[in-house]
């Protein structure tokens, strides 16, 4: 599918495994989330814009690239998306943080809204949107639809594990969106639960239960 990107590089994979074992506690679990945020982030965002500016080395003046125009924004989605915020503040430290507010129902799966709060300018961003699952893709659907509303354009989807069923609908839903998963699983089962997936990003990123 065009602009959707799988991630196959072995530290991800790798990280990601580490992710699945149930035996993994909370502290390592949140570590290995940031981590992996980091590699694929370093990856979402290689066609950030640049601009030529004139600057002083030791040595000599000259013009070298930096990245220019607005600050992009990440976007996390409440609650386990928060687990990725540093990831990208770790890559571009003046990004700004906006949040989407979502919580799934449990009989029909479908997301509702409860707090959306975006940077300004969002227009004029590359606004990255992370959460660690894209299960229905319901979500994920949603938070594109807030950022879009106020007027975000150039927008990236970034989760760690994705179910088909998940990716199908954000991608059908938003093609122009960019989508980058971690590794894409085999299937939700009857309680819209990723499989084999990792069990409940939030739970295990914050120690509820």
């Amino acid at each position: 599918m065009e602009n959707v990107y799988i991630m196959d590089h072995p530290l991800i994979q790798h990280k990601i495994s580490m992710l699945r074992n149930k035996s993994t506690g909370t502290n390592e679990f949140r570590k290995l989330v940031e981590e992996i945020g980091i590699l694929m982030g370093y990856e979402a965002l290689r066609d950030l814009p640049v601009e030529d500016v004139e600057i002083e080395t030791p040595i000599e003046t000259c013009m070298t690239p930096m990245i220019s125009g607005k600050k992009l924004a990440v976007i996390p989605v409440l609650r386990a998306g928060l687990g990725m915020v540093n990831s990208i503040l770790t890559l571009v430290p003046s990004a700004k943080v906006g949040h989407v507010g979502l919580y799934r129902d449990p009989v029909t799966h479908e997301p509702h809204e409860y707090y959306c709060k975006l940077p300004e300018s969002i227009d004029e961003r590359i606004a990255v949107i992370v959460d660690p699952m894209l299960a229905t893709g319901g979500s994920a659907e949603a938070a594109v639809d807030f950022v879009k509303k106020q007027g975000g354009k150039n927008i990236k989807f970034m989760c760690i594990i994705a179910a088909p069923e998940g990716l199908k609908r954000l991608h059908e839903a938003h093609p122009d969106v960019q989508i980058y998963c971690g590794h894409l699983d085999r299937e939700l089962n009857d309680h819209a639960y990723i499989c084999p997936g990792l069990g409940d990003a939030g739970d295990r990123i914050f120690g509820t239960m």
